[in-house]
């Protein structure tokens, strides 16, 4: 008689210590982005002092609709809208490959996560910047030529 509730307060205080313990853990997110697009730049390569180079250029992505009521394919006017993206290059093996071949309208695919950070442009002014930083790069274009 006097083991029943005790087994019972056990179990309940058990069940709440997981479910304490079960909030602890931390739950897994994702920060993934995959761009395909054009390089509106050729890279340049910066260091600030202390820290190391980043690979840095731009890639445009393109996004097309067609306007108009019309469900025939041919009716109804083309719409596209451009995003300029910022692309920061941390990696060394792959910092050093995108210097080296990425070039302005080479055709690319970037993999990376999306960064939100902030600087001090030339006039003391607080910025807010958006890059950015691949992971991996898939070059596209069937012209890579190295820089001279």
């Amino acid at each position: 008689m006097f083991r029943r509730p005790v087994l019972q307060v056990f179990h309940q205080f058990v069940r709440h210590e997981s479910e304490v313990a079960s909030s602890l853990v931390l739950e897994r997110s994702m920060n993934r982005v995959q761009l395909l697009g054009r390089v509106g730049q050729d890279p340049v390569m910066r260091q600030v002092e202390g820290k190391n180079p980043v690979t840095i250029f731009s890639l445009a992505t393109n996004e097309m609709w067609r306007s108009g009521d019309s469900e025939v394919y041919q009716m109804g006017d083309v719409s596209q809208k451009t995003t300029w993206h910022r692309i920061s290059v941390f990696r060394p093996g792959l910092r050093d490959v995108a210097y080296q071949y990425v070039k302005k309208g080479a055709r690319i695919f970037v993999e990376g996560k999306v960064d939100y950070g902030e600087y001090m442009d030339k006039n003391n002014v607080r910025r807010q910047a958006t890059t950015i930083i691949a992971d991996n790069i898939i070059f596209l274009s069937d012209q890579i030529k190295e820089k001279s």
